[in-house]
């Protein structure tokens, strides 16, 4: 049986070696008036992802739909804001398929750009080379 003074010893245990770690949510929503320049298409897509902040573990689901052809490439990019562009930090494949799952564990540098909305989704096809459709990646207000 645990006495108070026990399981306050467990329970500072668990704190102190992150077995309660924070998960954090984020978003995106990706079309053609978010890439840089603006494109025209039908194309959309949302990004969905939770972050451990003890793991720095980052795993994220990709879908899109509607696009001109077949998606030639996909990454996240960063870190930069909105309405600016930046280099590839997460490769998501050549030729991939919707939906694309899949984690990444991040570096500490990383993980702040992420968390400061600093990084975007980008979904390519052979019509538009830079990107058909774009979304910044925000966390999820609580």
């Amino acid at each position: 049986m645990f006495r108070p003074a026990s399981l306050a010893a467990v329970l500072a245990v668990g704190f102190a070696t992150g077995a309660l770690a924070a998960t954090e949510r984020f978003h995106a929503t990706l079309n053609g008036a978010n890439e840089v320049p603006a494109k025209q298409t039908q194309g959309t897509g949302t990004m969905t992802g939770t972050l451990n902040t003890t793991t720095h573990r980052f795993s994220y689901d990709v879908s899109w739909k509607g696009l001109s052809g077949p998606a030639t490439m996909a990454h996240f990019h960063g870190p930069a804001p909105a309405g600016q562009n930046a280099g590839i930090v997460v490769p998501l494949g050549n030729n991939p398929k919707s939906p694309i799952k899949g984690s990444v564990t991040l570096t500490p540098e990383q993980q702040q750009q992420l968390e400061n909305g600093l990084w975007y989704v980008n979904v390519h096809t052979a019509a538009n080379p830079p990107g058909e459709i774009r979304g910044q990646v925000e966390p999820v207000k609580k």
